[in-house]
């Protein structure tokens, strides 16, 4: 099997979470092939055991069986940048054929750790405006996956807020400018307040005294409001 194959198998064992079905008897001859795989959340998280479990179960569907055809190394960085970039270039070294990355947190890491290595990305948020690839069309590089939202959609929640007190004058906006995600994601936000009359207030999501103080005033303040951007897990609120 080419590797563009493996990688487009690969891709579609993530996203699928179907029944197992009969594996398909490989060839003696064929080789173990080694897949890395970093995800963001902790080793006892149920939602990433529940990943895990629909990413082996597709790659059953396609035939590839641990022990059999295929070695799988899964690490954890349980949201830690440190451990997270440690473990990228750990999997890096082993020399996979190819590399299942979660997040845009994970994928900042891999892209430092490796340029080369096939990689394919999940639950991450525009990967052309994050870097991690040229267009959806034509990822280019050595990455390919697929993107969970498109900044966009946060330029409609300010829309849905307005909609929500019509007099609005004033938004918190909650976003974690160090995300690979938080800034374009903030700017489509910023691009369209000016159309709807709102002043915006951006707030840094690692600095907790900072977001204490915003939500005090913001609960405090009439005709105002807060988006929680969707990298941390995005809502809107009103008051």
């Amino acid at each position: 099997m080419k590797r563009r194959e493996f990688i487009a198998g690969l891709a579609g064992a993530a996203a699928s979470s179907v029944s197992w079905p009969r594996v398909a008897r490989a060839q003696r001859t064929e080789r173990v092939r080694r897949i890395g795989v970093l995800m963001n959340l902790s080793a006892d998280d149920p939602e990433g055991q529940a990943r895990t479990a629909a990413f082996l179960q597709g790659l059953q569907e396609a035939g590839w069986a641990v022990g059999r055809n295929l070695q799988i190394d899964i690490r954890w960085g349980a949201g830690d940048v440190e451990r997270i970039r440690s473990y990228a270039a750990e999997l890096v070294a082993f020399a996979p054929d190819v590399i299942l990355a979660s997040t845009n947190q994970v994928m900042v890491s891999m892209q430092q750790a490796t340029r080369t290595v096939p990689t394919v990305f999940a639950a991450v948020t525009d990967p052309v405006a994050g870097g991690f690839a040229e267009s959806l069309a034509r990822p280019g590089g050595n990455a390919s996956g697929f993107t969970s939202a498109d900044y966009g959609m946060s330029a409609k929640w300010l829309e849905l807020l307005k909609d929500i007190v019509p007099g609005l004058r004033r938004a918190v906006v909650l976003h974690d400018a160090g995300n690979p995600g938080g800034i374009p994601q903030f700017a489509a936000i910023q691009a369209v307040a000016p159309s709807f009359g709102v002043e915006l207030v951006p707030v840094g999501l690692r600095d907790p005294r900072e977001m204490e103080r915003a939500v005090t005033t913001f609960a405090r303040s009439a005709n105002s409001g807060m988006v929680v951007t969707r990298i941390a897990e995005a809502s809107f609120i009103a008051s």
